[in-house]
């Protein structure tokens, strides 16, 4: 069944999370090389102040990498799917520290993939191996991390993504990170959304499905919890910027 549009937020009482990658910017060969416009900027400093503080990035990056990206603006966040969090708008962040066996992971991985156009992430306790500068390796590194977890500690799982995969620890879940963000004060009450892109959102479509809220998937490729859809990064901007009035 084709999904809907999502309709316009009337109103105050909402609380607005945004995955980053897909949904606010487009992907590109290497995370670091997406930039963000003044406008973008602009928009989201719009929104939050229009939902009264009650808007998160909820991202597969570190907190840090996502201030990079907005700088100056530096807003709440729960970065690596929920292990990194900020809780109040240019707060402290509560840190992840890559463990010994990830980083001797990475390492070999690292080896293995030289000079091939892919780039593994070391995004503290989770590893990223981004192909989609090299779509033929996809099926390799996937079988790389199968192989890691039979000798990795039982807290780790496999996260297949439109190009590339990622290990991670059980606990890094989005749809935590919004249920933690709505028990604040901030939050408590309000209607959630959530706008992200893939594999990685669903847990998060499915706490907003939980609380009566609307969940958008952008670019939707097969199934999703999903209530709602948009096209793509530019369809989901345009969305947002009614929303700001």
């Amino acid at each position: 069944m084709d999904l809907l549009p999502p309709p316009d937020l009337d109103g105050p009482n909402w609380a607005l999370f945004l995955d980053i990658d897909g949904t606010l910017v487009e992907h590109a060969p290497h995370p670091d090389a997406v930039v963000v416009d003044a406008d973008l900027r602009i928009l989201l400093a719009a929104l939050q102040e229009r939902f009264d503080g009650a808007l998160a990035l909820v991202t597969g990056r570190s907190v840090a990498a996502a201030d990079r990206l907005f700088a100056p603006l530096e807003l709440r966040a729960a970065g690596l799917y929920g292990l990194e969090h900020r809780l109040e708008p240019g707060g402290p962040v509560e840190p992840a520290k890559e463990p010994a066996d990830i980083a001797a992971l990475a390492d070999e991985i690292e080896v293995e993939f030289a000079g091939r156009n892919v780039h593994v992430e070391r995004k503290g306790p989770i590893l990223a191996i981004h192909t989609r500068a090299a779509p033929d390796l996809l099926d390799r590194a996937i079988q790389l991390v199968e192989q890691a977890l039979t000798r990795l500690p039982p807290n780790y799982r496999l996260l297949p993504g439109n190009a590339g995969v990622e290990l991670m620890p059980l606990e890094a879940v989005k749809g935590a990170a919004i249920r933690r963000f709505m028990r604040m004060e901030d939050f408590r009450g309000r209607r959630p959304v959530f706008l992200g892109d893939d594999t990685s959102d669903e847990t998060g479509f499915e706490a907003i499905n939980e609380a009566d809220g609307i969940s958008i998937r952008v670019k939707p490729n097969g199934a999703t919890l999903a209530g709602h859809a948009l096209a793509d990064v530019a369809a989901t901007l345009e969305w947002l910027r009614r929303q700001r009035r």
